[in-house]
């Protein structure tokens, strides 16, 4: 290929294939290892119902699902552990905040402890509200009133340089 003549395009050119082939395989990665999944198909569709709603406490912004990381796997056990153990979803992630407290879900509990979470939006937005609707209703500038005719004449003297 004539453009990989010079050593920084054929690095440059190294580094974009090596890019494509990561992003190739990064979705083809998947969290949940074969030998962590339930043979009952059942408890297994719950299993992952239930880890897409549960915090990576590594990772943060991942479910447990989603995250290699190995708490995310030993939850990910201990949510299949619960289910096999016969409890409800509702139990198994009471169980899981009970130890880990409200920060594991991804979608926080509306409570009085969570209440600014789940109002600083609608604040936010009231408060937009209010900052346009007192811009809008701010006086303008006064627009200039015409010159009268003297002044007219004062400001056609000083144009033309008739400084008499």
């Amino acid at each position: 290929m004539p453009f990989l003549r010079s050593k920084a395009m054929r690095r440059l050119f190294a580094v974009a294939v090596f890019t494509l082939a990561v992003l190739a395989n990064a979705s083809m990665v998947f969290a949940v290892q074969p030998g962590e999944m339930l043979s009952d198909p059942v408890l297994e569709k719950r299993a992952r119902t239930i880890s897409s709603e549960l915090r990576c406490l590594v990772c943060q912004n991942e479910s447990i699902d989603d995250s290699d990381a190995p708490l995310a796997a030993d939850l990910r056990r201990l949510v299949r552990e619960r289910l096999v153990a016969h409890d409800t979803d509702a139990q198994v992630i009471d169980y899981i905040v009970a130890r880990y407290g409200e920060f594991v879900l991804l979608r926080p509990r509306f409570q009085l402890s969570t209440l600014l979470l789940w109002l600083t939006p609608i604040l936010v937005f009231l408060a937009g509200l209010t900052l346009a609707a007192r811009a809008a209703a701010r006086p303008r500038a006064i627009e200039s009133a015409a010159l009268s005719d003297d002044e007219k004449a004062k400001l056609s003297k000083i144009l033309s340089g008739d400084q008499s």
